[in-house]
């Protein structure tokens, strides 16, 4: 029966008795790399919603991003 595969715990890579660095399973790290970019899109989000909105017209709107 196949089922999800286990992901391997993380190794902790030790220097001179210090932690300096993790191996991950790359599936998990990807996961950990969409999960930050969920938060930082948020974050934007969060800083959009507290400014006033503003609405133009879309020819202006198309002048300045040099469209037209």
């Amino acid at each position: 029966m196949k089922g999800k595969p286990t992901r391997k715990a993380p190794e902790i890579v030790i220097r001179d008795g210090a932690p300096v660095a993790v191996i991950l399973d790359i599936d998990e790290y990807e996961e950990i790399l969409e999960r930050q970019e969920d938060a930082e899109d948020l974050r934007v989000l969060e800083e959009m919603r507290e400014k006033p909105l503003q609405f133009r017209k879309l020819d202006d709107f198309l002048k300045e991003a040099g469209n037209v």
